[in-house]
């Protein structure tokens, strides 16, 4: 056999793309398919149909009537010429005497001699594959045949794109419950937050209470502002909660700018942070453009955790930022429990938990970092943990920018 340059459609990668879109090659055989091509087999005399997809080097059969045959190579097909021009419909009525095809085996050894091919066009212009008719004799083809084949062809088309419009929808909508849920892990994992400024606040108004001076002196005043600083800091954050829970899509779409050390300090002052444990916050200001619910969430979480699970008598949180041209880097470091490296995946599983008390004798819910995990993922960043067990851990998250 004599190899020939065989014809490429234009724009080839475009079209090849186009094709994947549809998740058909490999997709196993379907009833409507066979219909179409049996029908085709009928009108045109031919014992032989085929409904065709063509990638990058195979010639796959979605239906194949009148040969057990699931595929051939591309570069031995006649529809690879078909698909050369999608305006067209191929007719090689004697392939013995058609020197593209003569000395190619589908035609020396298969003895196919008869061929009509329709590509198949998609509404984008590509030309996916054919319906096409084989036989091992020639045939004189008449318009209301070719008229046919052309109908049928446009049949095939017409599904496809329905069937992959359905799968769009699909996955809309399984973006859609997934969006849900992420959102009632949010109100969940917001309002096991809310409990840490509350016992602040709690705290200090006890602390008050306990108070014999009436007058406002100096000590008083201070816890005063206090209470007053975590309650602001509480309504401004119930504020954008209430917010996105109107409009969840806000959640992921607004980005803003802002500077982390403002918001970090804002976050630790609403958390009960016991006098035996040091914060060390970046002293540089740094500027963000990221969704600032989904920071104040990640932040507030991290840093509790951190707190929680601290049991020495000197403990110590060091944040850390760093940025290059695709990511914000947020690392939180502490010195406290550790994980058990068994559970370093399991932690961000929802409802997971360690068992494990902290230091105010409470256990965790399971649902934070899942919900952190969960609310990255949406935001095409990352989130994973170095620990030693005893020693302490770091997480590190990766936060991706432009990434809405």
């Amino acid at each position: 056999m004599i190899e020939k340059e065989l014809p490429v459609p234009e724009n080839e990668a475009e079209r090849l793309i186009a094709l994947q879109s549809y998740d058909i090659i490999d997709s196993g055989e379907e009833k409507d398919f066979d219909t179409i091509a049996s029908i085709a087999s009928a009108i045109c005399g031919t014992p032989i149909s085929l409904i065709t997809f063509i990638d990058e080097k195979r010639q796959w059969f979605k239906s194949h009537i009148g040969t057990d045959l699931t595929e051939n190579f591309r570069d031995l097909s006649f529809c690879t010429y078909a698909i050369a021009a999608p305006d067209e419909i191929l007719i090689v009525p004697d392939a013995l005497q058609d020197e593209r095809f003569a000395d190619n085996p589908v035609v020396t050894e298969a003895n196919v001699t008869f061929y009509a091919g329709v590509p198949l066009v998609n509404e984008d212009g590509y030309a996916l594959g054919t319906l096409c008719v084989l036989d091992q004799q020639s045939h004189d083809f008449s318009q209301g045949q070719i008229d046919a084949l052309k109908a049928l062809a446009k049949q095939v088309v017409d599904k496809i794109e329905l069937q992959r419009k359905v799968s769009l929808l699909e996955k809309t909508n399984q973006e859609l419950l997934n969006a849900n849920v992420l959102i009632q892990k949010f109100a969940s994992m917001a309002a096991h937050d809310i409990k840490n400024p509350l016992s602040s606040i709690k705290l200090t108004s006890q602390a008050l209470r306990t108070r014999k001076e009436i007058t406002m002196s100096e000590n008083c005043l201070r816890l005063v502002n206090m209470n007053i600083s975590a309650t602001d800091n509480l309504l401004l954050l119930v504020d954008e909660m209430m917010a996105y829970s109107k409009k969840p899509a806000l959640l992921l779409e607004k980005r803003q700018e802002f500077e982390l050390n403002a918001l970090t300090n804002r976050i630790v002052s609403l958390l009960t942070v016991p006098d035996s444990i040091r914060i060390d916050i970046p002293s540089a200001k740094q500027m963000v453009n990221f969704s600032i619910v989904a920071m104040e969430q990640i932040l507030i979480n991290l840093l509790s955790n951190a707190i929680r699970y601290n049991d020495k008598p000197e403990g110590w949180i060091k944040i850390r930022f760093a940025e290059d041209v695709e990511f914000y880097h947020l690392e939180i470091e502490d010195n406290g429990m550790g994980i058990p490296k068994a559970y370093l995946e399991k932690i961000f599983t929802n409802n997971f938990t360690l068992n494990v008390a902290d230091r105010f004798n409470n256990k965790g819910s399971g649902i934070g970092l899942a919900t952190v995990k969960d609310l990255l993922y949406l935001l095409n960043s990352t989130i994973f943990v170095e620990s030693s067990t005893g020693l302490g851990s770091i997480f590190k998250v990766r936060l991706k920018k432009n990434s809405l």
